[in-house]
């Protein structure tokens, strides 16, 4: 049984003296969840010196400082004049200044003749030294003064909170800080030097040294502390994950018994053989479905690896060992481009592909909706159009979700619903990822599935031969597009913008430009068209109707036209490597040779330029990645801030990467062991779970 000061950290924050209820909203917000160890693990951002100055004539100008003295007289102001109290010692006067505090609260802090303890920023006017609004003002024995720190914790605030009341908060909190059992492996600690977990919370908290919002600036002494905060967070993240797979074990899955020969009449149909990695890729999925239990595998291939055929044929397995395959696009556009190729490679097999989107209305969506109830549809391509209510998706056996990390955990949930309404089993789901990742981050994101990874292409797939050029070429960028489209290929222009009067390289200015240079209608496709008008313009590339098609980063993944043999990206140096290399990717789809040309202005910065060089010489999307996550951190190492990227309240991706992997096995090897959690270290487990789990949409895996 715990003892009850560990239930304390789990108590609501009204349980601290000071804090009502709409107090604890506000601080919930700020800290982000309503439990006194929230408030614990709101760490701070930087720790600044506040000195103690024996005297007032020690005060320096610009410093932080505290100074006991005696007051000495007060003036209202009026209007825009403030308030003045002033303070004295045997060395010297301190004027403190209030411009919105009433006068009668001001001479209650600072009444005539009594000793007073003030804190704050120390400015110089006229000579004299003076502390505008300070940040604190007390009588010499009350508990703020007795308590006052010199190395202050400076924390995340919010409206209504002030630095010292949430300073007051997490100082009470403090005291109640139990002992724990320690919960990481103890060969782990011994090797890392790890302090306790207690020992780490009250060094944040109580630090002894200034402290950089920079966390790779740390102290040497302070980083030990942060690294082991760090580590629980990483470890209770893995543990989540390695239970939510046990308990999907436990399920009742679908259990694909077939011959494959549906599945070999797709491969028979094939102009092409599929790459070892394809068949491997293949392999350990059927595995799965055969097993019993619900597959929950991701995909991850790099731009032009070929995963669609890997779904075609995990469906063509669906399809005949009699179940419904789902196949979930974040987009219209890619939804019905996929039914397109799906149906070109599954139909010689007898498999019917339809597409279910938000532009389906009517007649046509009615029996479609009849066609999917009565189970006359085999393989069924949609946005979130599929989660519907009044769609019924009859035997569904298998989800795959494309683009997995712009869908969050509720959205594949949604779709296992859908299955487990119809059979009461948990289809098997296949997530689907064109983005490399890291593996730190494939770790944080996908922890919770299988990987398979295709790393090898297709065979006639030649290089996409990469240049940088400055935008003062633009002549010779024109030139080359112009023999192209004669030679009878085509060509993408991507531009950082969608409009600006003052950037030239705006898609809709482009267009014009392009228009008036080439002599030919232009397409556009951007975020701000509405989803009829971009269908209309991509299908009109798609269809040879027009040769260039000018475009922003909504044609970075899944848009495949073969003839497209030239991709032109204006303000290259504005884009992230993982993001040109998928934009890259759009080009060198058929049989001739592609080049991709990095437009850039000057000067390049350093980082920038590294940038450009790497995406020139290197066409390995996962090493890109790694490079991207180097480069610029984890925020952006996907083009945009995806969903799929957790955050974490302690661990720094950027920083405590590596820990990630070391928590995976330590997790896994606990599980192992001890599936139940029940041992003297599970039961620990169970607490950091409880202490620093993820919350929402994790939470859901291991419940659903």
């Amino acid at each position: 049984m715990r003892d009850p000061s560990v239930y304390a950290l789990f108590a609501p924050l009204q349980t601290l003296p000071g804090i009502g209820p709409k107090l604890a909203e506000v601080l919930a917000e700020v800290i982000g969840g309503d439990r006194v160890i929230d408030l614990l693990l709101h760490l701070p951002v930087e720790v600044q010196l506040r000195r103690e100055a024996t005297h007032i004539a020690d005060l320096k100008e610009g410093e932080l400082a505290t100074v006991t003295a005696y007051v000495h007289s007060a003036q209202p102001g009026q209007g825009s004049v403030p308030h003045k109290v002033r303070l004295m010692d045997e060395t010297g006067f301190l004027t403190t200044v209030f411009f919105s505090t009433p006068f009668e609260r001001v001479t209650s802090m600072l009444p005539t003749g009594s000793q007073r303890v003030v804190s704050g920023r120390v400015e110089l006017f006229r000579n004299e030294r003076q502390m505008t609004h300070p940040d604190f003002v007390a009588d010499p024995q009350s508990p703020r003064a007795l308590h006052r720190k010199t190395f202050e914790p400076i924390y995340r605030l919010g409206q209504g909170i002030t630095a010292w009341r949430l300073n007051g908060f997490i100082e009470t909190a403090l005291q109640h800080l139990p002992d724990l059992r320690e919960w990481i492996d103890a060969e782990l600690v011994r090797q890392q030097g790890w302090p306790a977990w207690q020992t780490s919370l009250l060094a944040e908290h109580k630090p002894q040294s200034v402290w950089s919002r920079d966390v790779t600036e740390a102290p040497a002494e302070r980083r030990p502390h942060r690294e082991r905060l760090a580590y629980d967070e990483a470890f209770a993240r893995q543990l989540a994950f390695g239970l939510a797979r046990l308990r999907r074990k436990r399920d009742q899955g679908l259990k694909f018994n077939v011959a494959g020969d549906l599945r070999a009449k797709v491969l028979a149909g094939l102009p092409y053989s599929p790459t070892q990695a394809q068949n491997r890729a293949v392999n350990e999925a059927v595995v799965d479905m055969q097993s019993g239990q619900p597959m929950h595998r991701l995909l991850q291939g790099d731009v032009g690896a070929g995963k669609t055929l890997v779904a075609a044929l995990l469906s063509a397995e669906a399809a005949e060992a009699g179940y419904l395959a789902a196949f979930m696009a974040p987009t219209e556009v890619l939804a019905r481009q996929q039914a397109s190729v799906l149906t070109a490679l599954l139909a010689p097999a007898g498999i019917k592909v339809a597409v279910l989107t938000g532009r389906d209305r009517g007649k046509a969506r009615a029996q479609m909706i009849d066609q999917l109830r009565q189970g006359t549809i085999q393989v069924v391509c949609g946005t979130q159009a599929l989660f519907s209510q009044d769609v019924e998706l009859a035997a569904l056996g298998l989800v795959i979700i494309d683009e997995q990390h712009r869908f969050g955990v509720n959205d594949r949930l949604k779709l296992m619903q859908k299955g487990q309404a119809s059979h009461k089993f948990t289809p098997h789901v296949l997530a689907m990822s064109a983005t490399p990742i890291p593996r730190s981050l494939a770790l944080a994101a996908f922890g919770d599935l299988d990987v398979s990874v295709l790393d090898e292409k297709p065979a006639g797939r030649k290089p996409i031969q990469t240049r940088a050029v400055p935008v003062d070429r633009l002549e010779d960028v024109l030139a080359a597009m112009r023999r192209a489209v004669e030679r009878g290929e085509q060509a993408f222009w991507i531009c950082p913008s969608v409009e600006g009067e003052a950037d030239e390289a705006a898609a809709i200015q482009r267009q014009a430009f392009l228009s008036s240079e080439l002599e030919m209608a232009i397409g556009l496709v951007h975020g701000r068209m509405k989803a009829r008008e971009k269908d209309k313009s991509l299908e009109s590339f798609r269809n040879g109707q027009t040769r260039v098609l000018v475009a922003t980063t909504v044609v970075e993944v899944g848009v495949d036209i073969p003839e497209a043999t030239i991709m032109v990206i204006e303000g290259a140096e504005r884009f992230g490597l993982a993001q040109l290399h998928q934009l890259r990717g759009r080009v060198g789809r058929g049989s001739r040779p592609s080049s991709c040309l990095l437009v850039y202005s000057k000067p390049l910065g350093a980082i920038t330029r590294e940038r450009l060089d790497l995406i020139r010489r290197s066409e390995d999307g996962f090493e890109l990645a790694e490079a991207d996550f180097r480069l610029r951190g984890p925020g952006d190492v996907l083009g945009l801030r995806q969903s799929g990227i957790p955050q974490f309240r302690i661990l720094e991706l950027s920083l405590h990467s590596a820990l990630l992997a070391v928590a995976d096995k330590d997790a896994r090897l606990l599980l192992a062991k001890d599936p139940n959690l029940s041992s003297e270290r599970g039961v620990a487990a169970r607490f950091v779970l409880d202490l620093l789990g993820p919350k929402n949409e994790l939470e859901i895996i291991a419940t659903g």
